[in-house]
């Protein structure tokens, strides 16, 4: 067990707040304890922030050299690929492979926005009169609070610090109270490579206290959340009464859709993947599953057998798919959940239950979960689980199938499942959702752009524009032959 300091304006401290634990999903040992941030190293960080991003060696840095930071995190990462991997796998019980997939992930994501640097600048537009040239030009923005979830820590956290930096702001990252470890670490990665003191803070702690008190600063000009729809919408409060802008990637219910001419062997793979990877502790979990009554027999029974197949235990294997949820109160959630869908008329395919293996019952186990006979009105059809559990509903109607998979609050991503693309086309503009997967499901790309539709969130991440984001543009008239102005004679 180690005791760990906290990063505040360039400055490793002990945090001022009280005593906090991270504690390893899988046996609930304690791996390290800090004491979290209070609201003087908020305001120590925040003054840092401003002072460092406003320096003129920071300011005016050419963003080629701001590039050269963030290729040197991502080869530190690339480097250290192992410890940061054992790290995150700690942090939030996430299998080996997957956090394996995130750290390298988050090398990508550097490398990525170092390259946006190289590359981005302003605008000359048109211009309207022969005597004026009118420029259009970027600026940072100032102070960012960056606020990340507990379940792809080190993925999140890089996809707000890398395009924030590069655009040549400060950061204060707030990560999960669950998950410290891995955005500390990013700390020091960053400071390795040079990143001017101050640029960056940690402030590990409760979101009610660290996180409410930096987003209400009247120095952080720009709140860029992930997490709950709930508190995404409180922070969307916050930014209007400051009149600031803010990112907000939230909650998610998500559609998956196999259609009748669906391979079904590629389909069945594919749900799998997307609803019991990461323990279904993602927004875009395919949570939701719609099945064409044609196929529904074969389909299930293939779905079924992949999933008995997935091996449940220590997420520190390779070979396991199933770690544990974050935390014994969060499995309790997910129980609530499934026998309430019980209760509802639902019935357990497969799964709703604690592993019964001895060696797994020190940990937060919950085995995947597949329930049928409710419909999309259902509880666990519109409400976020944010565990391993799978609703199944059979359609044989294409045009009540897209106002079911359109009946929620969420619009985050939906999946389809079919070898007809002009079909696939048609039915992805249907889908009021931010992100559509063809044939595949829950894979990435950081140059696409990634957000949602309803309350599923605003703005986007990810991408060239991405950086425009984290940045102000200004506008500078030229006079190329300045006369005096004949109105006041």
């Amino acid at each position: 067990m180690k005791k760990l300091d906290i990063f505040v304006g360039g400055k490793w401290q002990q945090g001022r707040g009280n005593e906090m634990h991270s504690r390893f999903p899988g046996d609930q040992h304690i791996v390290a304890t800090l004491n979290s941030a209070n609201l003087e190293d908020v305001e120590d960080a925040v003054l840092a922030a401003d002072k460092a991003w406003r320096a003129p060696s920071w300011r005016s840095q050419p963003s080629h050299q701001r590039a050269t930071i963030l290729l040197k995190v991502s080869a530190l990462i690339e480097e250290r690929i192992d410890e940061l991997t054992h790290l995150q796998t700690l942090d939030n019980g996430k299998p080996w492979a997957e956090a394996r997939g995130l750290v390298m992930s988050a090398a990508a994501t550097a490398r990525y926005f170092a390259a946006v640097c190289e590359v981005s600048g302003g605008e000359l537009p048109p211009r309207r009169q022969s005597d004026m040239m009118t420029l259009s030009t970027y600026q940072p923005v100032g102070v960012i609070a960056a606020i990340t979830p507990w379940n792809s820590p080190i993925a999140s956290d890089m996809q707000k610090i890398a395009p924030a930096i590069a655009a040549g702001n400060a950061v204060i990252l707030k990560p999960a109270e669950a998950t410290p470890l891995i955005s500390l670490k990013l700390a020091e990665l960053f400071e390795q490579a040079g990143l001017p003191a101050g640029l960056l803070s940690v402030l590990p702690g409760k979101g009610s206290i660290v996180g409410d008190a930096l987003v209400r600063h009247p120095l952080v000009r720009k709140i860029s959340f992930t997490g709950g729809t709930n508190t995404g919408r409180q922070l969307a409060h916050i930014a209007a009464d400051k009149l600031i802008t803010t990112s907000l990637e939230l909650g998610g219910k998500s559609p998956t859709i196999v259609l009748e001419d669906a391979d079904i062997e590629l389909a069945a793979h594919g749900v799998c993947y997307g609803i019991f990877s990461s323990m279904g502790q993602a927004c875009i979990a395919g949570s939701r599953l719609f099945v064409a009554k044609a196929i529904y027999k074969p389909f299930m029974e293939r779905l079924t057998a992949l999933t008995q197949q997935l091996i449940i235990g220590d997420p520190r294997q390779e070979r396991v798919h199933i770690g544990p949820l974050i935390t014994p109160a969060h499995r309790e959630s997910v129980i609530r959940y499934v026998t309430q869908a019980i209760n509802e008329g639902g019935t357990i395919r497969l799964g709703g239950e604690i592993p019964s293996d001895p060696s797994l019952q020190e940990g937060n186990y919950y085995q995947p979960t597949i329930i049928e006979g409710l419909t999309n009105q259902a509880s666990v059809c519109q409400e976020e689980i944010f565990g391993p559990v799978l609703v199944v509903i059979p359609f044989d109607d294409e045009a009540e199938l897209i106002d079911e998979a359109n009946d929620s609050i969420y619009g985050l991503a939906a999946g389809i499942w079919t070898k007809d693309y002009t079909r696939a086309f048609k039915l992805a503009d249907a889908l009021d959702v931010g992100t559509v997967w063809i044939n595949t499901y829950k894979v990435f790309s950081i140059s696409t752009p990634f957000g949602g539709f309803k309350e599923s969130g605003l703005g986007r991440e990810k991408g060239i524009e991405s950086l425009k984001a984290y940045m102000q543009q200004k506008s500078i008239f030229l006079a190329l032959n300045p006369q005096p102005n004949r109105w006041c004679e």
